[in-house]
């Protein structure tokens, strides 16, 4: 079992991995199969199933798939621009996708939300279709987004999901147990095992430069979140929070006057501050997911900030820890919100950031996992409820809360030698069979919990 620290960390846009980037991820590989086909379509639609159904519009699924079908792509996406064009397909009703011409697509019409069943291979499915001139369907395809930007086809979910063809890796390990034996058995930390396998499939600048720009991304990210105010999108009329926090905070420096509980403030507006960012659309890094983008990196800025002898030259082995235990979760379990809960989202970005804190604070294998246990037992049965649909209730202050859990599950590991009564693979399965248990209703549908108990408007 592979998975690239880049697949963990893909650089997105908000508001949602599994609603946003996903779906912009699905049209553009159905965008390829149809420059790859004999056909020559006239239009475009899109079905979408499940939960992005009826958390779609808050999650601005419909947008995301227009947008993937004029060409944008997460990882380079323009804001400034989508908007200019996605005024333009509403007004012309077409896009205008590389090598296919001029396609029909009227948002109005050709997007559509059904809210019968889900499709049969994951909550979150839609149906991208290629029209003749008549209307008519000349190819289509499923897809799954199923978390953390993830895209399927239906195919590839029938076969127990996308196949890694690439070259064999030194260090091939699917569960903690399995890591922990190579970690005695070479010598070798979790994150340089972790690089010795991403360095089999690709070169070391490569990984340098991708790692680099991983952290400039999030960093980014939180300096914007902590310099903007105003209210978020979407009907709910959350105002920002981070700006007015960090800056009481920044002034109160050096006052003698605060209690030693306010570096949680500290965390909190750090994760704080990503996610307002994500909630606005902004430009975000899943970690692994976008609802949970920003419990990592405040993990990091915190770190950075707060933490002597911390330095910016061990982020990598941060980002390299964190990806091994996230890849774990996911290949054993589920990172996806609408298939376990949001104890696959905040849960798992916890796990991943209480891994990469302990590593490079010291930490022995065993202790790393140890915090990773820790972390990830204390969201277990944490239900995904958001008001609205939208990315912000109780996504944003939950973030804040899971980078606390994350740096304080870091400290427990290192006050121990490693052993504990609950190992990770544990855990992880736990975390599997309760989300598997979970009533549909509080898994991202946002038919149940705090989604209906909570005036939306």
């Amino acid at each position: 079992m592979f998975l690239s620290v880049f697949d963990m960390f893909k650089v997105g846009v908000g508001p949602s991995s599994s609603h946003t980037m996903g779906p912009m991820v699905a049209a553009g590989r159905f965008l390829d199969q149809l420059r790859a086909s004999a056909f020559r379509p006239r239009g475009v639609r899109a079905r979408l199933h499940g939960s992005l159904a009826h958390t779609g519009v808050g999650h601005a699924t419909d947008r995301a798939t227009i947008l993937g079908l004029a060409g944008f792509l997460p990882d380079t996406f323009d804001a400034a621009k989508a908007d200019v064009e996605l005024d333009r397909i509403k007004a012309e009703g077409t896009v205008r996708p590389d090598g296919l011409g001029e396609l029909v697509l009227d948002p109005k019409t050709d997007i559509a939300f059904d809210f019968g069943p889900a499709l049969p291979g994951h909550a979150n499915g839609l149906i991208l279709m290629a029209t003749d001139a008549q209307g008519d369907v000349i190819l289509q395809e499923t897809y799954y987004s199923v978390g953390g930007g993830f895209v399927l086809t239906a195919d590839e979910m029938a076969q127990g999901g996308a196949v890694d063809d690439g070259a064999p890796v030194p260090h091939p390990f699917a569960t903690a147990t399995q890591m922990l034996e190579f970690c005695q058995s070479t010598g070798k930390s979790i994150a340089q095992m972790k690089r010795d396998n991403e360095l089999s499939r690709m070169p070391g600048l490569d990984l340098d430069t991708g790692l680099a720009r991983i952290w400039d991304v999030m960093n980014d990210c939180i300096n914007r979140g902590l310099d903007s105010d105003g209210t978020l999108p979407g009907g709910l009329n959350v105002k920002r929070r981070a700006k007015g926090i960090y800056d009481a905070l920044q002034a109160e420096r050096g006052m003698n006057l605060t209690a030693p509980h306010t570096i949680n403030d500290y965390m909190s507006v750090y994760a704080m501050a990503v996610n307002e960012e994500n909630a606005a659309g902004g430009q975000v890094v899943t970690a692994p997911t976008n609802g949970a983008a920003g419990v990592v990196p405040a993990t990091i800025r915190y770190w950075l900030d707060h933490v002597p002898g911390a330095t910016q030259a061990k982020v990598p082995d941060f980002l390299l820890t964190a990806a091994a235990i996230g890849g774990l979760i996911k290949y054993n379990a589920s990172i996806s919100g609408a298939e376990c809960g949001c104890q696959a989202e905040v849960g798992s970005a916890a796990a991943m950031a209480a891994a990469g804190l302990c590593a490079v604070m010291g930490g022995t294998p065993e202790q790393v996992e140890n915090a990773a246990e820790i972390a990830l037992e204390h969201h277990l049965g944490m239900t995904c409820d958001p008001v609205k649909g939208l990315v912000q209730v109780p996504c944003i202050e939950r973030n804040g809360l899971g980078c606390i859990k994350a740096v304080s599950a870091a400290s427990l590991a290192l006050r121990g030698d490693g052993t504990h009564l609950v190992p990770l693979d544990a855990c992880i399965e736990t975390m599997r069979q309760t989300g598997s248990d979970m009533d549909e209703r509080y898994k991202e549908t946002s038919l149940g919990g705090l989604a209906v108990n909570v005036p939306n408007c």
